[in-house]
């Protein structure tokens, strides 16, 4: 499996955000992750259309949209057409998921599913084939710089397990506390996709940082 580390701008200079999305570029960062948040499914507000809009004319890099929101699908077209690569919903705001994943790919984009802390792995398990991207929150979403949950690990390798199971070729993402001393244990459990705020942003030399979580990776044996 191929390993994708992905900074979160949740944890960006947001004054000099031309400036760290270079230094991510740079830095051989894979994708850049956006997390959307509406002040209604989590805490706290964050990003619109415009601002990934922004970001699309910042950078070549595949971005990683991360939808915290209640009533997903009201974001899909405006997301969609302001530059978004992928399109991530949580299973706890879509009662209808396998209609807004197809939509989510009719509009172009990776069509994704998040799953809290708090919810069974299996409740994607009938909406598989339409995944391109399985989101396991290792954190409770709403906030960044939070703890790694421990209980996290057994569960992504569950979801290995059940992505393999189906011939899945959907990439296995965790996002959520994730720094030098928690990913492998992720990696060894089977995730391919690493969502990193606090330990790049906050690092001396991002590029060096990104290069250590890649390396550790490798150490998988």
């Amino acid at each position: 499996m191929s390993v994708r580390i992905a900074p979160s701008l949740l944890s960006a200079d947001f004054s000099n955000l031309a400036r760290d999305v270079a230094r991510m570029e740079a830095g051989g960062a894979d994708w850049l992750h956006v997390d959307v948040m509406d002040g209604r499914f989590v805490p706290n507000l964050t990003f619109g259309a415009k601002v990934i809009e922004t970001l699309r004319g910042l950078t070549k890099l595949p971005l990683d949209v991360h939808l915290m929101v209640v009533e997903p699908e009201r974001y899909f077209d405006a997301f969609a057409a302001a530059g978004a690569n992928t399109l991530t919903i949580h299973v706890e705001a879509a009662p209808h998921l396998q209609r807004q994943l197809a939509r989510i790919r009719e509009l172009g984009c990776l069509a994704g599913a998040a799953v809290n802390p708090g919810t069974p792995i299996e409740s994607v398990h009938e909406v598989i084939a339409d995944l391109d991207i399985l989101l396991v929150m290792t954190v409770n979403p709403g906030f960044g710089g939070q703890r790694f949950i421990p209980a996290s690990v057994d569960k992504v390798r569950r979801a290995r397990a059940m992505l393999n199971a189906a011939k899945s070729a959907a990439a296995l993402e965790v996002d959520g506390g994730i720094n030098r001393d928690t990913i492998l244990e992720v990696r060894r459990a089977g995730a391919d996709t690493f969502v990193a705020g606090n330990a790049v942003f906050a690092a001396k030399d991002p590029a060096e940082e990104i290069a250590a979580l890649r390396l550790q990776c490798m150490e998988r044996a």
